[in-house]
């Protein structure tokens, strides 16, 4: 969980989405589908998270935070992106952007998601795997994985 600092030992994976309300979230989903994994699960959604920090690079908390979270999406083996249905996620659709031509990339797209169609047409234009469900997210990062690992092997 950001801020805290982690050891890259072997496969990663970033978890980038949309905040959903707790306690149930997609991130909380996917961290325990793949827990049984030999992998560092990167998650950037902090509980202790205060809605008045400040968007300014100036301010110590925010700035620790985007750089985490930069910093861990570009050691990331894998990008699990989840857009669900509740939020727009600029930053979200900022990162996958950011992304999208790596390789790293495994989207999921929430039917209802305001975006939807934007987020389709770029992971069709860049191979990007793109599914509807956070079920089939996890299969998608599970499938990248054993990529990786077969490459190895």
């Amino acid at each position: 969980m950001a801020p805290t600092p982690y050891e890259k030992t072997g496969l990663t994976v970033f978890l980038s989405g949309s905040i959903d309300t707790p306690p149930q979230t997609w991130q909380k989903t996917v961290s325990r589908a793949l827990s049984h994994l030999d992998v560092t699960l990167l998650n950037p959604h902090r509980e202790d998270w205060d809605s008045t920090w400040r968007e300014d690079p100036s301010f110590a908390p925010w700035n620790k935070q985007v750089k985490w979270e930069l910093e861990g999406m570009e050691n990331a083996d894998v990008l699990a992106v989840y857009f669900g249905p509740r939020t727009p996620a600029p930053i979200t659709l900022m990162e996958m952007g950011l992304w999208a031509r790596s390789g790293k990339c495994v989207v999921g797209v929430s039917e209802n998601y305001p975006k939807r169609g934007n987020v389709i047409l770029v992971c069709e234009r860049y191979g990007i795997e793109c599914v509807a469900t956070v079920g089939e997210l996890i299969d998608g990062v599970k499938r990248k994985l054993d990529g990786f690992r077969a490459q190895a092997g």
